[in-house]
């Protein structure tokens, strides 16, 4: 997928150094981040590997700026070092900012998203529950609210294979929870839970209509926020996240 997604970082920096626009627009730099990156936390580049400037403006066939530009993004996300004399070398996997909504992103594009999928489903299940439970002590009456009107359109879009409208309430309905914790840095997972929910729709790690028993618990999770109960909303979006982790055993093995 190429679009950012919601509360993203942002565009890239456009390339000013083109020989032009790719397709629909797109910078040239853009474009060889949209190849090189993907293809580096798929693992076509292991760890390690050095690649030279000159030969990704040959293979590419862009400016040496243009080459730069995209490396300069990717080095912002710990994928590569570059190095006078040396070249630009992938770095281990585990220095990248795997919390990069671009990066979590690519990797569920690839083939490691089975395993991707669980890892971040399990950081889901070890934070939401206790982002609700905080939620339920701090939230304001406007994000009782919020949540109260996502978890009905959740209920409204859960039949006839309404999957992209029902994303779009379930990314908002996280969101708020996180928010509503009063914790910045649950607050700040919020692209990651984004790029999770995205990533399962639109890979089709989802069947086509969301598991009934989920969108109940997201009902009872708005409930128990709004009546101030922190030990049921944190037990409701435990079960959540759990329920996640079985759709994963069974649709993506």
């Amino acid at each position: 997928m190429d679009e950012q997604g919601p509360e993203g970082r942002g565009q890239r920096p456009r390339d000013q150094g083109s020989r032009g626009q790719g397709p629909r627009g797109q910078g040239l730099h853009d474009r060889v981040l949209e190849s090189l990156g993907p293809a580096i936390t798929a693992g076509d580049y292991p760890p390690g590997t050095v690649l030279r400037t000159d030969e990704l403006e040959r293979r590419y066939d862009v400016s040496r700026t243009v080459v730069r530009e995209a490396v300069r993004v990717l080095e912002s996300m710990h994928l590569v070092e570059s190095r006078r004399r040396v070249g630009v070398t992938v770095r281990p996997t585990e220095e990248w900012d795997v919390f990069d909504p671009q990066i979590i992103r690519w990797r569920l594009a690839g083939p490691d998203r089975p395993r991707q999928l669980r890892s971040l489903t399990a950081l889901r299940s070890a934070i939401e529950p206790a982002a609700a439970g905080l939620a339920a002590e701090h939230a304001t009456p406007e994000q009782c609210a919020e949540l109260t009107e996502h978890a009905l359109n959740m209920v409204a879009t859960s039949r006839g294979q309404q999957l992209p409208a029902y994303l779009v309430h379930d990314v908002a309905f996280h969101r708020v929870i996180l928010r509503a914790s009063g914790n910045e840095m649950f607050a700040r997972l919020g692209d990651v839970v984004a790029e999770v929910l995205t990533g399962r729709t639109q890979h089709r790690v989802m069947f086509s209509d969301p598991d009934p028993e989920a969108v109940t618990l997201h009902v009872r999770v708005a409930e128990a926020v709004r009546a101030g109960d922190a030990e049921a909303a944190e037990r409701y979006t435990k079960e959540i996240t759990v329920g996640a982790l079985r759709e994963l055993d069974i649709l993506a093995p």
